[in-house]
């Protein structure tokens, strides 16, 4: 079974995707925000696929199934998420992945253009000696989480939305004897503060 790439991302209603960027944007603006990075993201993803066997899941919030294929198109899987908090949903992912038969597995989200198809090939390289592959974000979350079995352990007692996240996860990591290997800090597009990644990112030497 090849590995398995997981999209976490929401249907790109205005006032309901990139609500953090909604007073210093609007409603409107911060949706297509939400849409644009989302389709930067999965130009990255199929990069990769060029270079690695893989099968992609897009798990996503809002929306339906029709409404998330007419966006993205029907070569992709999609799977609505469940309910709970992010680390519930992160550990049905995995587990889902690993009932599959899929040999190793990374969630991703869409909110991080600096996240390369040579960082997630980094990743996926990592995952074939490492239990666990984290991509550190900036505001002390992590943008990347790679496996190679479920481990549900990593997803309980996390204080999510706080700059706790990234160093609770390698401490039940380490109490858990797993593993670890990072990829660079990158920062996610949350704030108003973080637009200039974006900025960059889709300056013209860039745009694909």
């Amino acid at each position: 079974m090849s590995d398995r790439l997981i999209i976490f991302t929401r249907y790109p209603e205005a006032g309901k995707a990139k609500t953090r960027l909604i007073p210093a944007l609007g409603a409107e603006a911060a949706a297509e925000l939400h849409r644009q990075m989302t389709e930067y993201t999965l130009a990255q993803v199929k990069r990769l696929q060029q270079s690695l066997s893989l099968t992609v899941e897009i798990w996503f919030a809002g929306g339906d199934r029709i409404q998330m294929q007419t966006w993205l198109g029907s070569d992709l899987s999609y799977q609505p998420q469940p309910e709970g908090d992010l680390g519930d949903r992160m550990a049905q992912a995995f587990q889902t992945a690993f009932d599959n038969g899929v040999k190793a597995a990374i969630i991703i989200g869409t909110d991080c253009p600096e996240l390369t198809d040579v960082l997630l090939t980094e990743a996926f390289q990592a995952l074939q000696q490492t239990d666990l592959v984290l991509g550190p974000a900036t505001d002390g979350g992590y943008y990347l989480i790679g496996l190679r079995r479920s481990v549900p352990e990593l997803f309980k007692t996390i204080a999510w939305s706080t700059d706790r996240v990234f160093q609770q996860t390698v401490d039940i990591a380490s109490n858990l004897n797993l593993s670890l290997a990072t990829l660079p800090a990158l920062t996610d597009v949350d704030r108003p503060d973080d637009l200039p990644v974006w900025e960059r990112t889709i300056t013209p030497s860039s745009v694909l």
